[in-house]
């Protein structure tokens, strides 16, 4: 019998936020886990979710006010990407989504794939998804996903960036981090891991996603000493930057966010009309819907 990690249910009913978002907004990170019994989750899989479709991703953007969404392929469902599909094809051109394959995957799966809104392949190097991705994988991956324009997502404990960054400056395609690094807030803005990703920002070939704030977070709600992080990302590399609420939340242990709470954060984040605007619709448009330029 596989053994999952315990997971906590998403907020059940987050407060409606305090800001209003601009037309177009984007959450461009978060999941839809199953259901289950449609969508079975890996057996190889490090934890087993609570079902959250995509009528209940729907429901929650209507809201918060987000009109469009980056669906990030989670390892509960390993590269069994058809409940990501299913969501996007039922979305009307409004959701992309983010896949994970193997290093055997055909141009005809990718086809199909890009068809469905796919438009980039995550790898994972976090511990508590069991082992990271293999280097060379990765670059034979990449190799196949450059005729089709996409792009890779790269999850990280933070403590692995030092080791990480030289194979990642190897990589000749766009690269978004995800969650900042997953640094941790308590060390501040001076520690080397958040000084390693500001140093990686500097080459244009790498966006991150100003996300994550309760992971980042050690004092807990309302996130504060995570979201100044997520501000200083934004006044330096505005036009590199991407925003998600991460719902439903996987592996939080605790402080298990309110959806709404984290909109508000975005006060902090990205603190002028201009700068909300960039982050939630500009960069997202260029990066997945640049047809509609």
């Amino acid at each position: 019998m596989n053994m999952f990690s315990p997971n906590l249910t998403p907020h059940p009913n987050p407060k409606k936020p305090d800001i209003r978002l601009p037309e177009g907004a984007c959450d461009a990170h978060c999941h839809v886990f199953g259901p289950g019994d449609v969508f079975p989750y890996s057996t190889s899989a490090t934890y087993r979710p609570e079902d959250a479709p995509k009528e209940r991703l729907r429901a929650l953007h209507d809201h918060l006010g987000l009109s469009r969404a980056v669906i990030v392929q989670a390892s509960c469902h390993g590269t069994d990407n058809a409940a990501m599909v299913d969501a996007l094809l039922a979305s009307d051109g409004k959701w992309r989504g983010i896949a994970m394959v193997e290093r055997d995957v055909t141009p005809e799966a990718l086809q199909a794939l890009h068809d469905a809104g796919v438009r980039g392949v995550r790898f994972n190097f976090v511990n508590h998804l069991g082992e990271g991705a293999d280097h060379d994988a990765v670059l034979e991956i990449v190799e196949k996903i450059k005729p089709l324009g996409w792009h890779i997502v790269v999850h990280f404990d933070a403590e692995k960036l030092e080791g990480l960054a030289p194979f990642l400056e190897k990589i000749d395609v766009t690269m978004i981090i995800d969650h900042m690094g997953r640094v941790d807030a308590s060390k501040g803005t001076d520690q080397l891991a958040f000084r390693l990703l500001l140093k990686l920002m500097e080459d244009k070939r790498f966006w991150v996603k100003v996300s994550g704030c309760e992971r980042v977070s050690r004092a807990g709600p309302p996130f504060h000493d995570a979201a100044e992080f997520a501000r200083i990302l934004v006044e330096r590399f505005p036009d590199r930057v991407l925003w998600g609420t991460d719902w439903p939340h996987p592996n939080i242990r605790a402080n298990m966010p309110d959806d709404g709470a984290l909109v508000d954060l975005l006060k902090i984040i990205a603190p002028t009309e201009e700068s909300l605007k960039t982050l939630l619709v500009d960069n997202p448009t260029r990066l997945y819907w640049p047809e509609t330029l």
